[in-house]
Parts: C-alpha cells; structure tokens; sequence
C-alpha cells in the first residue's frame, strides 16, 4: 500500500516525469490504495485488536517506504542524521507495537 501511495503522490517528481500521465497514475493507484488500506485495517484489528496498534505499525512502515523510494527514485539521500534516526524510531515503533505488552 505504501509503495502505491509514494507512486501516486510522488511519481510527479521523477526524472522525466509527464504531469498528466502522473495524474492518472495517481487516480489509478487510489482504488487499490483503499481497498489495501480497508483490508489490512480489518486484518490488523483482528490481530491486534487496537486501532492504535494498526495505526503506529503503519506509520512505521510507511517512514521505512518512503526514505527508500525517495532514494532510488528520486536520489535523495536518506543518509543524514535526521532521516536515520527517524527510520531507526520506525523499527523501534514496529518493535513495540508487535513484541510490547499492553499493561
């Protein structure tokens, strides 16, 4: 789902990049975006039985996405200080989120 999402939002920018054939990736990639997004929602709460939980696991993940496709695809480096330490609290939120007792 997040890789749809950086395609639909930010193919734009690639090198070469046709605005209108960016917009109709964008309105292409937005059905399957919704369906993922439902899903995996009603997947993740039967597994973890919290909103919260689902939340956070995708928040880290989709900070794992981006800095990645935004480095191939775009060239910007994700390898500074800011952005590093950003992708490491991703893992850790993904780490508690999964491994953490709720008490």
């Amino acid at each position: 789902m997040h890789i749809l999402v950086w395609i639909g939002t930010n193919w734009q920018l690639t090198d070469n990049a046709d605005p209108q054939q960016a917009l109709v990736i964008s309105v292409i990639c937005a059905i399957p975006i919704s369906l993922l997004a439902f899903y995996g929602t009603r997947i993740g709460y039967s597994q973890f039985g919290s909103v919260w939980s689902i939340r956070l696991i995708v928040f880290g993940i989709s900070y794992i996405t981006f800095p990645l496709l935004t480095w191939v695809l775009l060239h910007e480096s994700p390898f500074n200080t800011k952005t590093m330490l950003c992708i490491g609290l991703s893992f850790l939120i993904i780490l508690i989120q999964l491994f953490g007792s709720d008490n």
